[in-house]
């Protein structure tokens, strides 16, 4: 290395170090802004930022992983896109940008841009107002029941992904890939965590 690159070293060095805090404080603002840190493959930007804030609000994380620790938003996008029909897809898309115009009409801001309290407040209005799922005997309805919406679709899926990821599975739920004998009659006390299988 010769001297003119050592002096322009130092100089990047010394302006860095000027700049380090400003820098941590940039980065400390945006630490409650949504991120989208994955390439979805059905989703457009919004809607997967929409997707990604509804399940960390639904399933944040605690002592616990989140939705967006295990991936549920990425695993949701797979399923719009592999899973539902061009008119599915079409109904899904059109039901997310109705829920997040709501929220603009409202808040002033799309769902994944709200505070805490406000994401909070969208969801007790939304679970208020979304048809409940009909009653049924091995995936079969056996009532007659309209279709659940956008919201409480996306939060059924959602809670089936996070408790179905290898994750919760082994680390969260019980896990015994092997269970022993059958035992037909113990007390709830003993059960312990819910089982994973």
């Amino acid at each position: 290395m010769n001297r003119r690159d050592a002096l322009k070293n130092t100089a990047l060095l010394g302006g860095s170090v000027a700049l380090s805090s400003s820098l941590i404080g940039l980065l400390q603002s945006c630490q409650s802004q949504a991120r989208l840190d994955w390439e979805p493959q059905f989703l457009s930007t919004d809607q997967a930022r929409l997707v990604s804030a509804l399940v960390d609000t639904i399933l944040p994380s605690t002592d616990t992983p989140g939705a967006l620790d295990v991936n549920v938003d990425v695993f949701l996008d797979l399923v719009y896109h592999k899973m539902y029909d061009e008119e599915g897809q079409q109904q899904v898309a059109a039901e997310m940008e109705a829920f997040d115009r709501d929220c603009k009409n409202k808040f002033g801001k799309a769902f994944a841009d709200l505070d805490a309290e406000q994401k909070v407040a969208v969801l007790k209005e939304a679970e208020a107002n979304s048809p409940k799922s009909g009653r049924g005997v091995w995936g079969m309805a056996v009532e007659k029941t309209e279709p659940v919406g956008f919201y409480r679709s996306l939060k059924s899926m959602a809670v089936w992904a996070y408790c179905s990821s290898e994750e919760i599975g082994k680390n969260v739920l019980n896990y015994d890939p092997i269970p022993g004998p059958y035992q037909g009659c113990v007390p709830l006390s003993e059960v312990g965590k819910v089982y994973s299988l």
